[in-house]
Parts: structure tokens; sequence; C-alpha cells
């Protein structure tokens, strides 16, 4: 059968119309995360999450969590509303730059801050919920130069990391005890200062160093352009030894925290 010129016109403008509808519904639809970041996160986490299935994280018994919310990405949404609720997909909205790069970070740059909450209190437990002290185990900061016992969480070999830390801080010569000697503190149940979001330390999985030569953003006085003026005095030796143990620096944030140490093996996972 031979078709007139109408009827083909007809039917080429037919079959451009699809594609573009069905390319129009797909870039509304939700995005999962890159390959690179799906594997580090379940490698971080083996005892608890099995696979990924499109924009499902499986659990091992059998908990779906959507990885995208369908609450648009870090360009569309606003700095805030991504920290107070995010979904599972914007923890890697900002590569972390491991090694001796990142500084200063640029405008909103904070790798790690958003954390979904509901995946941390399934893996960690709920604070405030009787029997949280039995997932926590001592640390013994800097063998033979303080000795104190701090509290972190056994879960997913934290305390473990941490312990493996603190042995290497201690072995570092004495000039670097001021940044480390004495810790601010690990585990504290708490929100953020100034938020209604859970801290890590709530979790078990935050430690901060000394206070002596630490710098928080809050601190800081605001430029004329209302940027936040860098400051940091941390060494790397001390950074290097943290982030090698799967834990991510305050200091890589835009909203710095240089005393603040975060267990996120996933994060570092997904940078390498």
């Amino acid at each position: 059968m031979v078709l007139s010129r109408g009827v083909m016109s007809a039917l080429l403008l037919l079959v451009t119309l699809s594609a573009a509808g069905h390319a129009q519904a797909g870039a509304g639809l939700p995005q999962g995360l890159s390959p690179e970041a799906s594997a580090a996160l379940l490698k971080a986490y083996p005892d608890f999450l099995d696979r990924i299935e499109g924009n499902d994280l499986v659990w091992k018994d059998g908990t779906r969590m959507r990885i995208d919310g369908g609450k648009g990405d870090k360009s569309t949404r606003p700095f805030e509303a991504m920290l107070d609720d995010p979904d599972i997909k914007d923890m890697f909205a900002f590569d972390y730059p491991v090694g001796e790069k990142g500084l200063a970070p640029d405008v909103n740059f904070d790798p790690g801050r958003a954390r979904y909450l509901p995946l941390f209190r399934k893996m960690y437990g709920d604070c405030r919920a009787a029997g949280f002290a039995k997932t926590l185990a001592d640390v013994v900061w800097l063998p033979g130069k303080d000795g104190r016992h701090l509290k972190f969480s056994r879960i997913n070999g934290a305390a473990e990391a941490l312990q493996k830390i603190s042995n290497e801080l201690a072995r570092l010569p004495d000039r670097f005890l001021v940044y480390v000697r004495p810790s601010q503190g690990s585990y504290n149940c708490r929100t953020i200062a100034g938020t209604n979001r859970a801290s890590a330390h709530g979790f078990g999985i935050a430690i901060d160093i000394a206070a002596a030569h630490s710098h928080y953003w809050l601190r800081t006085k605001p430029g004329a352009a209302g940027h936040i003026a860098y400051k940091n005095e941390i060494p790397w030796e001390i950074v290097r030894i943290f982030e090698a143990h799967g834990f991510i620096w305050g200091g890589k944030w835009y909203h710095y925290d240089t005393m603040h140490f975060e267990y996120r093996p996933e994060l570092i996972g997904a940078a390498k």
C-alpha cells in the first residue's frame, strides 16, 4: 500500500509528538543515585542494606525506602529545605572532597549535612528510646596521652573505626595534641543547635575534637556580600587519619564546623 504525502506527514507528526511526550514525562520521573553512590551506600552498610531496585533502597529485612522522594534537586530547592527534609538522594548532592582539597568550600557546599533521618534511625536507633545505650561502646581517647572514655556507636563498625583513629592520633608528635585533646564530646542525644533536626551526635556517630583551635561558621560575621569567611586551623595530618577510616570533616563545609568529624563511610566510598 502506498501512503499519500499527507498521510505520511500526519504519521510522522504523531510519532514526533508521542516521543516528545515520553521525553517530557521522563524528565519529571525520580532520578536515582549514580552507580558510584549506589555501590558506596551498599558497601558502607552491609549488615543492613541488600540492594537497590529502581528508585527503592531495599533493606535485608525487606523494608523499602524511596531514594528520590520527588522533592527536586539542589538547584531548584531552597538550601535549608534540603537540610530540613532531605531524601536519600540529597545525601549525595555534593561529592565529598577526600584528601587535601576542598578549601575554602563554595557557597552552600556542605557534603554530608543532609541526612535522611529514617535511614539513620533504622540503623542506629533512636537515642530517646529505652535500651539505646546498649548500642554504644567505649572508645579510649588518645591512649597514653589522654585516656578518657568516649561513647560511640558499635553499629556498622563505627566505634572500632574511631578507636583506630584514636590510636593513630596518639602516635602523632605531641605538637598535634592541642588540636585533639581534650575531646569536646561524642555521643549526645540532642538536636542541632537552632534547628529541629536530630544531630549525628545523637546516633553516636560524631565526635568533636578540642575547641582550642576550632572554628564555627555561626561565630563569623558575614562579609559585605553576605558570604561567610572561611577559617580553619586543623592540620591535614589529623584530617587524613579520620578520612582514612570513613569519617567526613565539618571543615569541608561552607557552613564549617572544624572540630566536627562524622562517621559517613558511604560518602567517603563514593568519593574514591
